[in-house]
């Protein structure tokens, strides 16, 4: 249709011409059937923009539909942060260093959700709107056990688009999500996948386990980090945190920090500037069965008790810390504390197991201890009413 249309203009051209002249006659026949095939050419070319808008849309499927509309009304939300830190050179010059992630509007008042990695030890913080605007923002509060953190800028509230927060507890595997970020500083961004996995665990590089991760194929890509996982009804249910990658590319394995687990952090931030986590006071080292055997300890595996802070929560209940060291082949081991081999009546295998239900709890929540004293056969309860972490303290 578009060639023929194209020559039958070409054969017409002198048309308006004859117009513009007064030369055209339209009681001569020829004349009047030229007009009337010009004025047909003009609606025809008129008309196809339309039709083809028209069949543009009509070829959209729901599914991108919504997902057009989701990234139209929330990516407005997602903002830039860069963050600059200093470090050394090789001959100790000072030299700053920027590096770049993505957080969610989630407050009017200017508050912004990311991650900790995305802000640690930044010097000065600036973030980008989608409509361009920049802000210096302030560190409101971190958390690097779970790896949350919020920043505030003092911006209109007119400018902001709040994402609203979901809830992650009745996620299901198979569920389609989306992700909005900035990867790599270019512009705001939306890729889709669904929950592969749900239940996983994530070491933070300060050795902390995230625990009860969202696992999603949707792509997360650097400058993601801190950006929103969302529903397709619009809700924030995750925080974009990191990907697997053996060879630094994505292979389609990316995890989110679950919405309902970031709230609790994210409330005590903005609250007081720090997460109150429950805190026992007391060091804790893992008891394989090879080192139970050289230990003789009446146990297959459990957590031995290092040291014990002196009128923490766990020196109160009784709990009893190490007397003495032993040195087992390159390791130096604390000797002579108690033993737990069980939290709430559920077995502990290892440090990570114990620190996972401390985690679940709050300052004031109670932990019942099942111990063997050293050396002996005999188990004990000893009943914890867990204290707020200092701030600072790698003690649990």
């Amino acid at each position: 249709m578009s060639a023929g249309c194209g020559t039958f203009v070409t054969q017409d051209r002198l048309l308006p011409q004859l117009i513009a002249q007064g030369e055209l006659d339209m009681n001569k026949s020829a004349h009047r059937w030229a007009a009337m095939r010009f004025a047909a050419t003009v609606m025809l070319l008129t008309a196809i923009p339309v039709a083809l808008l028209a069949a543009d849309a009509a070829a959209l499927t729901e599914t991108e539909k919504i997902d057009i509309d989701l990234y139209q009304r929330l990516s407005p939300g997602v903002v830039n942060i860069t963050s600059t830190v200093l470090e050394r050179d090789f001959f100790f010059n000072v030299i700053p260093r920027q590096g770049t992630g993505s957080g969610a509007i989630i407050d009017s008042r200017g508050y912004i959700l990311t991650n900790n990695h995305v802000i640690e030890d930044a010097r000065k913080l600036e973030v980008k709107l989608a409509n361009g605007k920049a802000y210096t923002a302030r560190l409101v509060g971190a958390d690097p056990d779970s790896d949350v953190a919020v920043v505030k800028i003092e911006a209109p509230a007119g400018e902001l688009t709040v994402i609203p927060m979901g809830e992650s507890a009745n996620l299901k595997v198979g569920q389609k999500v989306l992700a909005i970020g900035n990867p790599f500083g270019l512009g705001q961004t939306l890729t889709t996948g669904v929950i592969s996995s749900l239940g996983r665990t994530l070491r933070t590089p300060e050795g902390a386990l995230i625990e009860n991760m969202i696992q999603t194929d949707a792509s997360i890509n650097p400058g993601n980090s801190g950006g929103p996982l969302i529903d397709t009804s619009g809700k924030l249910i995750g925080v974009n945190t990191a990907i697997f990658s053996p060879n630094g590319g994505n292979i389609g394995i990316g995890f989110a920090i679950p919405i309902d687990s970031a709230r609790v952090v994210m409330k005590d931030l903005m609250d007081k500037g720090y997460h109150s986590g429950a805190w026992m006071g007391a060091s804790l080292m893992t008891l394989p069965a090879s080192l139970a055997r050289i230990l003789r300890v009446s146990t297959e595996s459990g957590v031995l008790v290092g040291d014990v802070v002196p009128g923490s929560p766990a020196d109160r209940a009784g709990l009893r810390g190490a007397t003495s060291q032993a040195q087992v082949g390159n390791y130096v081991v604390p000797v002579g504390g108690d033993v737990i081999l069980k939290a709430d009546g559920e077995r502990v295998e290892d440090v990570d197991s114990l620190l996972a239900k401390l985690r679940r709890k709050r300052p004031g929540d109670v932990i019942d201890l099942d111990v063997i004293r050293w050396r002996s056969i005999k188990l004990e309860r000893v009943r914890v009413v867990l204290g707020e972490s200092p701030r600072g303290s790698r003690m649990r």
